[in-house]
């Protein structure tokens, strides 16, 4: 019986490294480059997991770098003076466009190569929901490249031995809805933004001669954090300092 040809992705170099160090103990690696210099390929072969005793598998062990997509407005509204701001607010006026970020083009190039030769892609992302993110960009670049891929996903908590086997002994599937759930705050990160960074930045534009900045920028986390920041220096500077005493004792064993 033919072995299964399995791609395996992590999160990042150093952890793809591990991967294939665990899962390679004992048996021949190599290693080699491919479209992406900073993404090495790890190749050995071994036993399948116990799911697949009676085949083996070939591993192809490499990583991405974080995020391989970016999100921008589609055309016209990615313009400024496209649009009022408040039509970035609206799903049915304004469209998102989802693509690989153009230094990531090496990278995605890297794994629709693999991905053709693959059976199996196994996703060694971190096992949050950022991670989850992260493990369907990879899907969507390397089911585009080959749409029958078995998907299968490797939850790990650190990549010492026994961690890296375990996962890889319990191959789960992965969450789509976690996945949705990131992309759904990433848009309206990204709606919000851009609607209100265009909103104060015409209010503002040349009305007050001390204000210079050509761009009144707004983000749904700058905002708290810097409520949170200006909360404790208020704290600080309402603080009423008095004297105190306490009490020291001083002991002597014989």
């Amino acid at each position: 019986m033919a072995p299964i040809r399995a791609l395996h992705v992590a999160e990042k170099p150093s952890v793809a490294k591990k991967v294939a160090e665990h899962l390679g103990k004992g048996v021949q690696t190599t290693t080699r480059s491919g479209p992406s210099q900073y993404n090495r390929l790890f190749e050995f072969e071994t036993a399948g997991p116990p799911s697949h005793a009676q085949r083996k598998v070939k591993h192809v062990v490499t990583s991405v770098t974080g995020h391989l997509m970016q999100t921008e407005f589609a055309e016209p509204h990615n313009k400024w003076h496209a649009c009022a701001p408040r039509d970035l607010l609206r799903e049915d006026v304004s469209r998102v466009e989802w693509s690989v970020a153009d230094d990531k083009l090496p990278l995605k190039r890297q794994l629709e190569a693999e991905a053709r030769n693959a059976d199996w892609l196994v996703l060694w992302l971190d096992c949050d929901r950022e991670g989850e993110a992260i493990a369907y960009e990879v899907v969507d670049v390397c089911s585009a490249a080959k749409p029958n891929l078995d998907l299968w996903r490797a939850k790990f908590s650190s990549v010492d031995h026994a961690s890296v086997v375990g996962a890889w002994r319990a191959l789960l599937r992965p969450d789509k809805r976690k996945a949705d759930a990131v992309a759904a705050r990433s848009e309206l990160d990204l709606r919000a933004g851009a609607a209100f960074t265009r909103f104060q930045t015409f209010r503002i534009d040349g009305r007050y001669d001390d204000v210079t900045t050509k761009v009144v920028s707004y983000g749904p986390c700058q905002f708290p954090t810097l409520g949170f920041i200006v909360a404790r220096q208020l704290e600080i500077d309402a603080h009423d300092s008095k004297p105190f005493w306490k009490v020291e004792l001083a002991t002597t064993v014989e």
